[in-house]
């Protein structure tokens, strides 16, 4: 019987405890303490011969496991401490890419874009023209073999894009033999799985047979649509968010190709314009984050058709890109790039328009601000007759820049208590 056994092997400690309610005496302390070692010196003893049999029975399963031929998982790491010397006369090696500035090869990009926005189509055709070498919205890509794995679209819907974008390309299914597509719409697509909080994420078996298939096809391009499918956990939880990033650019560096993940943004992502949803570690671990959205001015979407394709996170090329375009039948068309003249005559004819119509709202005694409001001087003006297509955008700019070289002034009046600003032509 041991110690924590043996409800009587206590009761020095409570003889002790009464009497420490009284008059301390340090000869019973004394004993109490002895009689208290005494007792637990066996327990201590029956604890390590306890652990120690563990470990053998531990070691006696792994010897078993060993000659059964069961394989003892163990961590493979490929990287080493090294000197920054020995880069010393070593080619410095050229940064690859899938698409230049906008998709890092031997990594993970996430594309952004609302349900309906057409993501999934627009990453076909990159699937598309990486296998055809063709470009991809007016951008080079570097050719290849591609996977297409979609969670959201049933093989008939896919057969009907594919048949829209060679049509647009001019090519026929058996140029396409070197893309590989799968769908999962309807079936368990969790590319990962795990026990609970604060547990780490495991991949699942379909990751496993991803991983095989790369491994024999060796593409350019893995494209997953999208992650509120593959990923089983919380969005929200910054340790599953990095984890399962870490298991798409595992996939990336061992098969030496791009991995784009398409997501949906939240609400306020939407509303705040970066596009993103879940927790920031998401856009931390990605390497590149494209935000593929609607062109809307104050809620009001002029042309349903066009897109536009935002850089809003590039580790290895410039941020604050952008690329418009059009979907025509069927497929998405990068629209004619705008050259500097172009610039330059839409800047004037802004800047050219906006004092026009702060001249005409100054003379009717109609004020409008620079700040917000119901007053803000681009979106009444966007609004205005006289507007001669010019959006709220570009008057934005061209108050600025009239502000800045003193074309127009920001005035004010009224009581202290009360000041008002507003906008006038500066004389």
């Amino acid at each position: 019987m041991t110690l924590h056994e043996d409800p009587d092997a206590w009761r020095s400690d409570d003889e002790f405890s009464s009497q420490a309610e009284g008059d301390f005496d340090p000869i019973s302390a004394l004993r109490w303490h002895a009689e208290y070692t005494r007792r637990l010196d066996p327990w201590l003893k029956e604890q390590a011969e306890r652990r120690a049999r563990d470990a053998d029975a531990c070691n006696e399963g792994r010897e078993a496991s060993r000659a059964s031929g069961v394989i003892i998982p163990k961590v493979q790491r490929a990287s080493r401490f090294m000197s920054a010397a020995e880069l010393a006369g070593l080619p410095i090696p050229e940064r690859k890419w899938l698409v230049r500035d906008l998709v890092p090869a031997r990594n993970v990009t996430l594309i952004y874009g609302d349900g309906g926005t057409g993501k999934s189509l627009l990453s076909l055709q990159l699937a598309v023209a990486v296998v055809l070498g063709s470009r991809w919205i007016g951008r080079e890509v570097t050719p290849g073999r591609a996977v297409f794995f979609s969670a959201e679209d049933e093989k008939d819907e896919l057969h009907c894009r594919l048949a829209d974008i060679l049509r647009a390309e001019q090519a026929q299914f058996e140029d396409i033999r070197d893309l590989t597509f799968r769908s999962l719409a309807g079936e368990d697509a969790l590319l990962a799985s795990f026990e609970g909080a604060g547990k780490p994420l495991i991949p699942s078996s379909l990751c496993q047979e991803l991983d095989d298939l790369l491994a024999e096809l060796k593409p350019q391009l893995l494209v997953l649509d999208t992650l509120a499918d593959l990923f089983p956990g919380n969005e929200n939880d910054k340790a599953q968010a990095r984890q399962f990033v870490g298991i798409l650019k595992g996939l990336a560096i061992r098969h030496d190709c791009a991995v784009v993940m398409l997501a949906h943004p939240s609400l306020s992502g939407m509303a705040s314009g970066n596009g993103t949803s879940g927790n920031v570690a998401w856009s931390g671990s990605a390497r590149s984050r494209l935000y593929f959205e609607r062109i809307a001015e104050e809620g009001y979407e002029a042309d349903p058709d066009a897109r536009v394709l935002r850089t809003m996170k590039a580790n290895y090329g410039p941020k604050g890109g952008e690329i418009a375009v059009t979907w025509r039948n069927g497929v998405f068309v990068a629209d004619p790039a705008e050259t500097g003249l172009d610039r330059m005559a839409a800047t004037a004819k802004a800047e050219r328009v906006f004092l026009k119509l702060l001249a005409e709202a100054t003379g009717q005694g109609r004020r409008v601000n620079h700040a917000g409001g119901p007053t803000y001087a681009p979106k009444v003006f966007a609004a205005s007759p006289g507007a001669e297509g010019v959006k709220a955008r570009a008057f934005r700019s061209a108050m600025e820049a009239l502000i800045h070289n003193g074309k127009v002034r920001i005035a004010e009046d009224g009581p202290p208590s009360k000041r008002r600003q507003f906008l006038e032509v500066a004389s």
